[in-house]
This record gives C-alpha cells, structure tokens and sequence, in this order.
C-alpha cells in the first residue's frame, strides 16, 4: 500500500507549495513554542515593531503589521496587562493612543526573538550556512517584489 504522507511530485516540482508547506511548518512550530508563554505570533511581531520603529500610534501599528484595528486593541491590551508596552492617549487627539515598548517589554522580546531563531535552526537544519544566506537572498527578493 501507498504511504498516504507521501507527497505527489507534480506537488513538490512547485515552489509555491514548497514555501508553503515550508512556512505552515515552522509557522506551526514557533506559534507552539510563543504558545508555551500564553503568547501568540502578532505579540511578537507588535513587540518587534516598537523595537525597530519605536513609539506608534495603535492604529497606525495595525496598518504596518496588517492586523485588524479591534485585533491589535485586544493584543495591545495584552502587552499592556503584563508590562510588555505602555499606552498613552495623545494630548492634541484624544483618540489617539501612542504604543511605547517598556523595559520588560525589550527583555520579553530578546526572549521570543531567540525562540524564532531556535526553530528557524530547526527548519533550516539541512542547510549549509552559505545556502542558509542565499535563501534568505532569495526569499527577500520575492518578498520585496510582493510588497511593491
């Protein structure tokens, strides 16, 4: 009988599926281990934002990482509640509401980033360190041109 996990070749002769069953995989992974700390994928991606942008205003961090604006209120209010970030109402908008990483929030952050880089690891296992950089040249490239 036919393993039924085998996977059709006419599947795999496309890169398409490759990436996503590539990134469905790891994406399972690091969501499991965020998952272990009572924190999903977005509270990290949130807490890299600050890191690397700064201060934003929520509404505005929502537009960068793509998440809903009633999805970001509820992952803010998350990251606010354990003192990962700080929120304060802009005093010209009362409206606004500026998102600050704290202290906590950087040391929770150097955390995760280590958990990305354990299962990034992980997948990339097969790989020399010289095809490691010329995937992630490669990859780039892709991503750049989908964003533009």
């Amino acid at each position: 009988m036919d393993d039924l996990r085998a996977v059709p070749p006419s599947l795999t002769g496309l890169t398409t599926y490759l990436l996503s069953r590539t990134g469905k995989s790891a994406r399972g992974r690091l969501a499991g281990r965020f998952a272990e700390r009572g924190l999903r994928l977005w509270h990290h991606a949130v807490l890299a934002a600050l890191a690397d942008f700064g201060p934003h205003v929520q509404r505005d961090l929502a537009a960068r990482l793509g998440i809903d604006p009633s999805d970001m209120a509820k992952i803010v209010d998350e990251l606010a509640g354990a003192g990962y970030i700080e929120r304060a109402r802009d005093t010209a908008d009362r409206r606004r509401i500026t998102v600050t990483l704290t202290d906590a929030g950087r040391a929770l952050l150097a955390e995760l980033d280590a958990d990305a880089e354990a299962v990034q690891d992980e997948i990339l296992d097969p790989l020399t360190d010289d095809e490691r950089e010329h995937l992630n040249a490669l990859l780039r490239k892709v991503f750049t041109h989908l964003e533009n």
